[in-house]
């Protein structure tokens, strides 16, 4: 029996979901949005979850001929142009050039695997790494990142085979159930992002780590009894036995979207 292992700094609030610097990142409500809720959407998400059952019995060591050639590699690129070395974008970037070598074409379940080893373990020693960082440092971390996910790639995509089939049978009704709430479901790329009750920490550790807006986000939100406005306030959303909102709670909610743009999507 496989546990979860301490969740990595740094996109753990997102599930530990592999997503790209380039993401496109939105909050999805309706019908439209719980028809993205399908197994192919759910396998980033499912490999991030995975990854951190997995992690305990795939903990081999480093090998020192990648942790070489990795630092001479990067090493050169900080002679170069040091103030462009990019920790996590180097990382992920290398290791997920064996991606393709132990996936064969079409396993999109083995490729979500290996993406989500390399992102998860690049997160891991690239998060611990301050901007203030010296390339030199930088090329460290990203180097322990790369070579750490390549010694375990085997042993994460074989373990985590077996745990697709239940685990997206069970994100399946949790993206279902995002859906019908009115912050809505988190999608990346199309992708389902798991963000359980931690939606504000997984937006902000979108922007963090990739600088990523995330469209739809504190627009215009009710859950619990508080609603969210672009402005960054909070007002009361006490709801009337006949299911209306008080009138003095809308208004002042009303108030708070003038401060910003509503860009929610809505998909029917």
């Amino acid at each position: 029996m496989l546990t979860p292992s301490t969740a990595h700094a740094g996109l753990d609030a997102c599930g530990n979901i592999d997503v790209s610097a380039e993401a496109h990142c939105e909050l999805v409500t309706g019908g439209g949005c719980v028809a993205m809720c399908e197994p192919v959407m759910l396998e980033a998400a499912c490999a991030g979850q995975l990854y951190a059952q997995c992690e305990g019995q795939c903990n081999a060591e480093i090998s020192a001929d990648c942790r070489v050639g990795c630092e001479a590699d990067c090493s050169g690129q900080c002679e170069v142009d040091p103030g462009s070395f990019d920790c996590r974008a180097s990382c992920e970037a290398d290791c997920e050039g064996e991606c393709s070598g132990r996936c064969s074409t079409g396993d999109s379940e083995c490729a979500a695997s290996c993406r989500g080893t390399c992102a998860a373990s690049c997160d891991a020693h690239c998060e611990g790494t301050p901007p203030s960082a010296t390339c030199e440092g930088k090329c460290e971390a990203s180097c322990e990142g790369r070579c750490e996910a390549e010694a375990n790639l085997d042993c994460q995509i074989e373990c985590q085979a077996g745990g697709f089939v239940d685990c997206e049978a069970e994100l399946k009704g949790g993206c279902e159930v995002a859906c019908s709430k009115p912050e809505g479901a988190l999608f990346c790329d199309g992708s389902y992002v798991d963000y359980g009750n931690n939606l504000e920490e997984c937006v902000a550790a979108l922007e963090a780590a990739y600088d990523i807006d995330v469209e739809g986000y504190a627009e215009g939100m009710c859950s619990n009894g508080v609603c969210t406005g672009e402005a960054g306030g909070t007002v009361s959303c006490a709801v009337e036995p006949d299911g209306h909102a008080r009138t003095a709670g809308w208004l002042a909610f009303s108030g708070l979207l003038l401060f910003g743009a509503v860009r929610r999507r809505r998909r029917s």
